[in-house]
C-alpha cells in the first residue's frame, strides 16, 4: 500500500497523521475526490471511523483511514464525545471550547479530568469486510481557560501533567510521540509492519 486517502477535510489532522506515518505511505485528503463528508451516524467512534473510511474508499477507490476522535470529559458523562467536533454547533474550535469552559465553570481540577481518543479504521475497498481498527487514549484535564498556539480543537484546553503545559504548548514533535493520534497509529503501523 502505497497510498491512501484520508476521510477528513481538517487539514490539521492531515500534516499529523502524515508526520505519524512517516513518508512510506502518501495519505491523500479526501477533499482531492469531494467535498461532501457522509453524516456521521455511529453511536461510537469506531462506528464512525469505519463509516467515514468506507464513504471514502467508494469516492476514491482506493484504500481509505479514518479517524474519529474527540474529548471525553469526566465530570461531564463523557461528552463531548463523538460530538466534539461539532459541539458548540458553530464557531468551529473557538465555539467549541468555550462552550466547554462555560459547562465547566466552577468545576474544581480534581473534576476536570477526561481524555483525548483516537479510533482509526483502514479499510482495504468499500465493501472490506475486516477492516483495521486501532484506538488510542491520552488521559489530562481541562483547563480553566486556553493556553498555547499549537494544535486544533481542543487543544489548548488539555492539560498534559507529565509535561506541566496543555496540548497546544507542547512541539509537534513531542505532542507526536505522546497524543491519542500517535499512541492509535503506532497500534497501525505495527499491523501494516512499517
Amino acid at each position: 500500500m502505497k497510498e491512501i486517502v484520508l476521510a477528513s477535510h481538517n487539514a490539521g489532522k492531515l500534516r499529523e497523521l502524515q508526520a505519524l506515518l512517516g513518508h512510506s505511505v502518501k495519505i491523500r485528503s479526501i477533499s482531492e475526490f469531494s467535498e461532501v463528508e457522509p453524516e456521521e451516524t455511529g453511536l461510537t467512534f469506531i462506528e464512525n471511523a469505519i463509516l467515514k473510511a468506507r464513504n471514502a474508499c467508494r469516492i476514491s477507490g482506493l484504500p481509505a483511514l479514518a479517524d474519529d476522535s474527540g474529548l471525553t470529559v469526566d465530570y461531564l458523562n463523557g461528552a463531548p464525545g463523538i460530538y466534539s467536533a461539532r459541539y458548540s454547533l458553530t464557531g468551529g474550535d473557538a465555539g467549541n471550547n468555550r462552550k466547554l469552559l462555560d459547562t465547566l465553570q466552577g468545576v474544581p481540577d480534581e473534576q476536570r479530568g477526561g481524555q483525548f481518543i483516537c479510533v482509526l479504521a483502514l479499510l482495504q475497498h468499500a465493501e472490506d469486510p475486516l477492516p483495521i481498527i486501532c484506538e488510542g487514549r491520552w488521559q489530562g484535564r481541562i483547563l480553566h481557560a486556553p493556553q498555547g498556539e499549537n494544535g486544533f480543537g481542543y487543544d489548548p484546553l488539555f492539560y498534559v501533567a507529565e509535561h506541566q503545559c496543555s496540548s497546544a504548548e507542547l512541539p509537534n514533535a513531542i505532542k507526536n510521540q505522546i497524543s491519542h493520534r500517535a499512541r492509535a497509529m503506532q497500534l497501525l503501523k505495527q499491523q501494516l509492519s512499517l
